[in-house]
C-alpha cells in the first residue's frame, strides 16, 4: 500500500500505477527489487561487505547452513559488531534465512547473488555491456525465455557501438581510431557469439515475425561492425601518408602527440608557461613635451617629414622542388638496391635497423611510403623520373601488423612486426 502512494506523487494526476504496462513487471518482481535495494542502499564501504558477505555465503557448495561461529571464523578479518549489523539487515530484508540456529540462503539472495556473480565476472572485459547482453540472451533461450527485451538492448547496444566507431573515423585521430581498433577487437567474440545465437533462434520455425525482424537488424548491425575494421584501417593509411618526420631526427608528429598524450595536466602546464603569453592593451602615453614637438611645426606650417617606409616588399613565390637533400637521396638509392636484390621474403627487423635510430626511422617511413605508393597524392611522383619514383616502383609488397619485436640494436629497442615481399616476375610466353 506503501508502494502504491509512494509511485502515485511521481505520476500524472489521475493515472493509477496498475494501469501501466511499464510498471506492472516491476511491480511483481518488488521482492528481488527489495533485495538488490538491501544490497546496494547505504554507504559505499556498507555495500562492499554486504555484497561480499552474501557472495561468499552462497560460493561455498558444500556449505549450504552456516553456523554463527562458522560465520564468524570465516569473516574475521571483519569488526565483530559490523558483521553483525550486516548478517542482520541481509536476514531482515529476506536475503538470509535463519533455521535451527544456522544461516543459509533465500531463494531471493541465491539468484541476486547469481546475477552479482555474472557482472562481477565480466567486469574485467573491455566492454562488459556487450558481453552481459550476449550471455543473458543465451540463457533465455536455453530456458525457452522470452529474449524480446534483450534482443533490444543488444540491438541498441550494437548501434551504439557503430556511431562510436563512425565518430572515431571522422575525427582523424590516430589515437582514437587504435583506441576503437582495440575496443572491436575485445568485442570480436561477443560478435561472433551474438552471430551464432541468432542463426539458432532464425532456424526456429515457429519464431514470431517481429522477434524475426529484430533478430535480423542485429545481423545487419553486426556485418557492419565486422566491416568497420576496413575503414579503420583506410583512415590509418591516410594518416600514415601524412605524417610528418621533424628534421632527420627520425621523429615523426605521432611521436610528438602520443608523447603529450602521456604527460599529466601540471606537465602540460609546465610546457606552455613560457609559450602562451597574454598580450595587454596597447595605451598611448605621451606626456606635454612630446605633444608639444609634434605640434609646434604643424601650428608653423612646416612641412613634417614623412616616417621611413616599413612597408614589407612584395612577396616572391617560393621555389618549388620535389627533391630531397643530397644526403637523403644517397640513402634512398642505398636502400632501394637493397630492396631490389632481395630474392625472398625479409622481415622488418632485418631490414629496417642499422646506422643508428635515425637511418632507421628514415627507412621503415620510406617502406610506409612504398607500401601507399598507389595512393592518389603520389601518383604524380610515381609518374616521373628519379630515385624516389624508382623507389615507388619496386616490385615489393610491404607488410605492417601493430605487434612488436625487440631487436638487437643499440640505437632501436623494438620494431613493429612485419614483412616485405617480392613481387612474382610475370611469365613469358615461350615460342618455337
Amino acid at each position: 500500500m506503501s508502494t502504491h502512494h509512494d509511485l502515485t506523487e511521481f505520476l500524472a494526476p489521475g493515472v493509477e500505477p496498475e494501469d501501466l504496462p511499464e510498471l506492472d513487471r516491476l511491480l511483481r518482481a518488488r521482492p528481488m527489487l527489495g533485495a538488490f535495494s538491501t544490497l546496494f542502499h547505504g554507504s559505499e564501504a556498507e555495500v562492499l561487505l554486504r555484497v561480499m558477505v552474501l557472495g561468499e555465503i552462497g560460493r561455498v557448495a558444500d556449505m549450504p547452513r552456516w553456523s554463527p561461529d562458522a560465520l564468524r571464523a570465516r569473516f574475521a578479518f571483519i569488526d565483530p559488531v559490523k558483521l553483525e549489523t550486516v548478517l542482520r539487515r541481509l536476514r531482515d530484508n529476506g536475503l538470509l534465512r535463519v533455521a535451527d540456529g544456522q544461516y543459509q540462503l533465500s531463494d531471493t539472495g541465491r539468484n541476486a547473488g547469481a546475477a552479482l556473480g555474472m557482472l562481477l565476472e565480466l567486469s574485467g572485459e573491455e566492454d562488459v555491456e556487450l558481453g552481459f547482453l550476449t550471455a543473458q540472451i543465451a540463457g533465455l533461450q536455453a530456458v525457452d525465455g522470452d529474449t524480446g527485451e534483450a534482443l533490444q538492448q543488444l540491438l541498441g547496444k550494437l548501434n551504439d557501438l557503430t556511431l562510436h566507431f563512425e565518430d572515431a573515423i571522422a575525427s582523424g585521430s590516430e589515437f582514437r581510431i587504435l583506441g576503437a581498433r582495440r575496443r572491436l577487437a575485445a568485442n570480436a567474440r561477443w560478435l561472433d557469439r551474438g552471430t551464432a545465437l541468432l542463426r539458432e533462434l532464425l532456424a526456429d520455425e515457429d519464431i514470431a515475425f517481429g522477434r524475426a525482424s529484430l533478430a535480423q537488424r542485429i545481423g545487419l548491425a553486426q556485418s557492419r561492425l565486422a566491416r568497420v575494421d576496413a575503414s579503420f584501417q583506410r583512415a590509418l593509411n591516410k594518416i600514415e601518408s601524412q605524417r610528418v618526420t621533424l628534421g632527420a631526427s627520425g621523429i615523426s608528429s605521432s611521436d610528438v602527440a602520443g608523447w603529450l598524450c602521456r604527460l599529466d595536466g601540471a606537465a602540460l602546464a609546465g610546457l606552455c608557461a613560457d609559450a602562451l603569453t597574454p598580450c595587454p592593451d596597447l595605451t598611448l602615453l605621451a606626456g606635454a613635451h612630446e605633444l608639444l614637438d609634434r605640434a609646434e611645426p604643424v601650428a608653423a606650417s612646416e612641412p613634417v617629414a614623412d616616417g621611413a617606409d616599413s612597408a614589407l616588399p612584395a612577396p616572391d613565390d617560393a621555389p618549388l622542388s620535389r627533391t630531397l637533400p643530397a644526403e637523403d637521396l644517397r640513402l634512398l638509392e642505398l636502400f632501394a638496391g637493397r630492396l631490389n636484390r632481395l630474392d625472398a621474403p625479409a622481415s622488418l627487423a632485418d631490414v629496417v635497423p642499422g646506422g643508428g635510430f635515425a637511418q632507421a626511422s628514415y627507412r621503415l617511413s620510406l617502406l610506409a611510403l612504398l607500401r601507399d605508393a598507389d595512393a592518389e597524392a603520389l601518383t604524380g611522383i610515381e609518374a616521373g623520373d628519379g630515385p624516389v619514383a624508382d623507389f615507388l616502383r619496386l616490385a615489393l609488397d610491404v607488410r605492417f601488423t601493430e605487434a612488436l619485436q625487440p631487436v638487437s640494436d643499440d640505437d632501436v629497442a623494438a620494431i613493429s612486426v612485419g614483412s616485405i615481399t617480392p613481387r612474382a616476375a610475370p611469365s613469358r610466353p615461350t615460342t618455337d
